[in-house]
């Protein structure tokens, strides 16, 4: 298959073999998006009308607020802020029914300006992802070759074969990222192990041996939940 505008970009996430390519897809979204909306676009009239409209979640207020320009998302804060008060205590609405300030609380709890492009580009990244799978014997290779899938981006991918691929191909490909998940479990659940056998009196001293056991936690979690 040859390479083209929508094929490299997932090469390159995928050639490093470090992790689940999956959440490395995802970060990369995660990044360009927060890097966009933080620069020249936050001033731009529909992207703030977007940011002000969505707000964002947790995970990327964190983010976002690890970056340099802390006055870019003061600015999107302010008038984020500024429209959640009119939507829902100042503005009222005729017929708007007895719940309607608790659906503008839930659309507002539930949204996230990050999130939507981030599940946008997945979607797109995921067609792409199969077709390449289906036609590229070389990404078919590469795709074998990764480190792990973690738990919720197997689930995300079994969902998608049967949708996207022929039967045979479907097949080959659920296997291989059972193999994937299987293989990175089982090692995940000895270093664990290793890890809570080090507690125990008879493993301690200078010359103790922790293994690959010290970071098997944080493993564990990015393993679980994708982060």
């Amino acid at each position: 298959m040859r390479e083209s505008i929508l094929t490299i970009p997932i090469n390159e996430i995928f050639e490093p073999m470090d992790g689940c390519p999956i959440c490395r897809m995802r970060n990369t979204l995660e990044n360009r998006c927060v890097e966009y909306i933080m620069g020249a676009a936050m001033m731009e009239p529909d992207v703030r009308m977007e940011t002000n409209a969505l707000g964002f979640c947790h995970t990327h207020l964190e983010q976002m607020r690890g970056c340099k320009n802390r006055l870019s998302l003061a600015l999107m804060l302010q008038t984020h802020l500024k429209k959640i008060d009119f939507d829902t205590f100042t503005h009222k609405q005729l017929f708007a029914g007895k719940n309607a300030k608790q659906r503008k609380l839930s659309q507002v709890n539930n949204s996230c300006f990050v999130c939507s492009k981030v599940d946008w580009g997945m979607e797109r990244f995921m067609v792409t992802l199969f077709e390449m799978y289906s036609k590229d014997k070389f990404f078919r290779e590469l795709f074998s070759k990764q480190e792990y899938i973690c738990l919720p981006h197997f689930e995300l991918l079994l969902s998608l074969s049967q949708e996207k691929l022929d039967k045979p191909t479907s097949k080959e490909f659920d296997k291989q990222c059972t193999s994937l998940v299987k293989g990175y479990l089982e090692t995940l659940y000895a270093d664990v192990s290793h890890y809570c056998n080090m507690y125990d009196y008879r493993n301690t001293g200078k010359d103790a041996d922790w293994g690959n056991s010290k970071d098997s936690i944080e493993r564990a979690i990015r393993f679980l939940t994708t982060r």
